[in-house]
């Protein structure tokens, strides 16, 4: 930021001596626009000298996507879209056949199992309970009373969500890809955390009779944010980060308008 090309300095008027057009050694003041002296670098200084930046939603470090950060005033929008409680979709991967300490392909092996007995039928039945488990906990922590005009509106406008603390909740689970003993999911949920996901994918291949590790969790959308507003590590340069902070600004603020009015 100090390194970018500064504001012009303002301009103020002064009376300067000049020769008078007679000649004869005369001097006259003559009205000129000279620069303000306080406005140069070298009196001025740099004009960053320190920047607030917030974290939103975490990532640890196994994990990988979106990641919202916000810069100065970008703050207060953290906080404002922390209070919508808006969902985050993430693709999660998974193994069957063994059991890790810490659920992800990387942990210490606990133990190995047989997963022949698993077709995608199977799965996508386990997902259903899943789903529908949880969505009645989403009923129940969104403290509305679904028999009312309130409750229809927002579920129209799909802002049916807890407005508070509350237990990790899958508002939606599908199977994305399936070849044994891999497979992936796109889990859609809110107040999540990563370590949550891959315990979720343990708890499937127990389900079903066998185990499972999870090999990647992957953050595609977290509120109104996407892949594809993120800027890969090759583009994190002053231009780049103005451009998205510019494209997503009206993204941010239809929603803000919308959920929190």
């Amino acid at each position: 930021l100090n390194a970018a090309p500064g504001r012009v300095p303002r301009q103020r008027v002064r009376f300067l001596p000049a020769p008078a057009p007679g000649g004869g050694g005369a001097v006259e003041l003559v009205a000129a626009r000279v620069p303000v002296l306080a406005d140069h670098p070298l009196v001025r200084g740099p004009p960053f000298r320190k920047l607030k930046i917030g974290a939103g939603h975490r990532l640890d470090v196994k994990a990988s996507g979106v990641f919202v950060l916000g810069i100065g005033h970008g703050n207060k929008l953290l906080t404002e879209l922390y209070n919508c409680h808006l969902t985050k979709v993430y693709t999660v991967g998974g193994l069957f056949g063994k059991a890790t300490d810490d659920f992800s392909d990387t942990g210490n092996l606990v133990e190995k199992t047989t997963f022949d007995h698993i077709t995608r039928e199977k799965l996508e039945r386990i997902l259903a309970v899943i789903q529908g488990t949880n969505q009645k906990a989403l009923l129940l922590y969104s403290n509305i009373d679904m028999k009312t005009q309130e409750a229809y509106e927002l579920a129209v406008k799909g802002l049916i969500r807890p407005m508070g603390k509350s237990p990790p909740i899958i508002t939606a689970v599908r199977c994305l890809q399936f070849a044994l003993p891999e497979f992936q999911l796109e889990i859609h949920c809110l107040h999540e955390t990563q370590q949550y996901l891959r315990k979720m994918v343990h708890e499937i291949g127990l389900e079903l009779k066998s185990s499972a590790v999870c090999t990647q969790v992957r953050r595609i959308r977290d509120g109104v944010f996407t892949v594809d507003d993120a800027l890969p590590r090759t583009q994190w340069n002053l231009q780049s980060i103005q451009e998205a902070i510019w494209n997503c600004q009206l993204k941010v603020e239809t929603e803000l308008e919308k959920t929190l009015g």
